[in-house]
């Protein structure tokens, strides 16, 4: 028996079934795990299935599973509007909208329902302190962190955000899903806005948007000038539009309220456009245009 079975974590549970929802949902089936994906709606959740089932028939295109494996993983998720669907789940993954009242209410409603006592509730979250989520939830020990990077299915970093609340039996038992049951590769943070990564990658991107809102330049020599003077793989307003400018918006929004550092700050321009609905890739337009993502 693995070490992530001897944990007692085989039952999956994930909230939310966008871009990051889907992606951990399809990281968690070809693992081989029994997941639960829970929308708002049933329509939305048929459009979560679609949006797994296309990314397992990319993956499948590539050579990078077996064609016979997409209809496999998606026989060991089901998807649902019923959040009480969750009740039997060893671990919940929440990645709802970067947004601190949904996510409150969720965490208060699943952190009731969980029938195992010793069952984790997690947030994908990038940047809301994750004391604040276990205090709602009736559960702070079991509560942590755990944010992974999109696309979930590709991206081998997940951070661990343990709060002060947080057990050290519910970290190590995070530590060794990740690692053993995911293969990919954690990194611990504490539990401050926007915790390593975005802590160093926001204020970049952010830096990057007044650039070019002050017509130092245009988008794609900004994104060249990274990308062959820096060696970075994407340049910063291309990777913004590939994160979302929502969530980057909602990232700064959440890093300056508690350091008041203006590098934090989002500046008018993206301000502007995440009130437009140009929120990147996701939507079809951001810094660049692009085939919205559905």
């Amino acid at each position: 028996m693995s070490y992530y079975q001897c944990m007692g974590i085989t039952r999956i549970g994930v909230i939310g079934g966008g871009l990051m929802g889907s992606g951990i949902t399809e990281v968690s089936a070809r693992a081989g795990l029994d997941t639960v994906l829970v929308e708002v709606t049933d329509e939305a959740a048929k459009a979560a299935e679609q949006r797994v089932r296309n990314s397992l028939e990319r993956a499948a295109a590539r050579g990078k599973i077996e064609a016979t494996e997409v209809g496999r993983c998606l026989e060991r998720i089901l998807f649902t509007s019923d959040l009480a669907d969750l009740a039997d789940r060893d671990l919940v993954v929440e990645a709802a909208s970067e947004n601190e009242d949904v996510k409150f209410g969720l965490f208060h409603r699943v952190g009731n329902l969980l029938e195992k006592d010793d069952a984790i509730l997690a947030s994908n979250t990038s940047s809301i302190p994750i004391v604040k989520l276990g205090a709602v939830s009736g559960r702070a020990d079991r509560v942590m962190g755990v944010h992974f990077f999109n696309p979930a299915p590709v991206m081998q970093l997940v951070e661990l955000i343990p709060s002060l609340t947080t057990s050290a039996e519910t970290l190590a038992r995070m530590q060794g899903f990740v690692s053993d049951a995911l293969g990919k590769q954690p990194i611990e943070a504490t539990d401050r806005a926007g915790f390593v990564v975005n802590s160093l990658l926001v204020p970049y991107l952010l830096s990057a948007i007044r650039m070019y809102e002050a017509g130092y330049a245009s988008a794609a020599d900004i994104d060249k000038g990274m990308v062959l003077g820096c060696g970075h793989p994407m340049g910063p307003l291309a990777l913004s539009d590939l994160i979302g400018l929502d969530t980057i918006r909602a990232i700064g929004i959440s890093m300056y309220e508690e350091f008041k550092e203006p590098l934090y700050s989002p500046p008018p321009l993206l301000d502007r456009m995440v009130d437009a609905g140009l929120l990147g890739k996701k939507s079809g337009h951001g810094f660049y245009a692009y085939e919205a993502i559905r």
